[in-house]
C-alpha cells in the first residue's frame, strides 16, 4: 500500500512541476511595445458618399432607444495624433454592433491594417466598448508582420464625439507578448 501512495504522490509532483514549468507570467507593468493611435469614423448619412469611412450594414431592431442589433461596416484611418487630416499610417477595418437595449455599449471586431514605414503587419483587436465608461479595454488578439502573434490590451478613450455622423477614439496599445 505504501508504494502505491508513493507513485501517486510522485505523479501528482511531476504535474504540479510540469504546470508551473509552463505557465507564463505576464507583467502587465512592462509592455514589450507601446503605441498611440487616433481611429476616425465617419457614418455615412446618405449624402457624404466621398469623406464616408463607415456605413450601416443593418438597421437597430427598433428594441429600446439605443440602436439595438444595428451593425456598422468601417474601413476606418488611423493617424498618430487626433487631426482627421494627418498622414494616415495605416486602416482600422472590421465592425462593430450595438448589443444592448438600455444602454450604447457595442461589441468591436477589427484589424488594424499599417501601411507606413514605422509599423508593418496587421493587430487583430475584439472586445466589447461600454462606451459609458471614460476608458475601455479591448484585447488584441493576435497579429502578422512586426505584430506577429501578438497579444495585449487596446485602451479606448473617447477623444470627440459629434452625433452619430463623427466619432474619434484615442486608442493607447499595449502589447504583452511579441515575438
Amino acid at each position: 500500500m505504501a508504494t502505491f501512495v508513493e507513485k501517486i504522490c510522485f505523479i501528482i509532483l511531476i504535474l504540479i512541476a510540469f504546470v508551473s514549468a509552463t505557465k507564463h507570467s505576464i507583467i502587465e507593468s512592462k509592455p514589450c511595445k507601446r503605441f498611440v493611435l487616433y481611429y476616425h469614423d465617419i457614418l455615412f448619412n446618405g449624402t457624404d458618399v466621398a469623406n464616408a469611412t463607415s456605413a450601416r450594414a443593418a438597421n437597430g431592431t427598433g428594441l429600446g432607444n439605443y440602436q439595438f442589433g444595428m451593425l456598422v461596416v468601417f474601413n476606418d484611418p488611423l493617424t498618430k495624433d487626433h487631426h482627421l487630416l494627418s498622414p494616415a499610417v495605416g486602416r482600422a477595418q472590421g465592425f462593430f454592433f450595438y448589443d444592448m437595449k438600455d444602454d450604447y455599449t457595442a461589441w468591436f471586431a477589427y484589424t488594424l491594417v499599417f501601411n507606413s514605414s514605422e509599423h508593418k503587419g496587421t493587430l487583430n483587436i475584439m472586445g466589447a466598448d461600454l462606451m459609458y465608461a471614460e476608458t475601455r479595454d479591448l484585447s488584441v488578439v493576435g497579429g502578422t508582420g512586426d505584430y506577429f502573434m501578438a497579444r495585449g490590451i487596446c485602451t479606448f478613450k473617447t477623444d470627440t464625439f459629434q452625433g452619430a455622423n463623427y466619432f474619434r477614439l484615442q486608442m493607447d496599445i499595449k502589447l504583452y507578448e511579441c515575438y
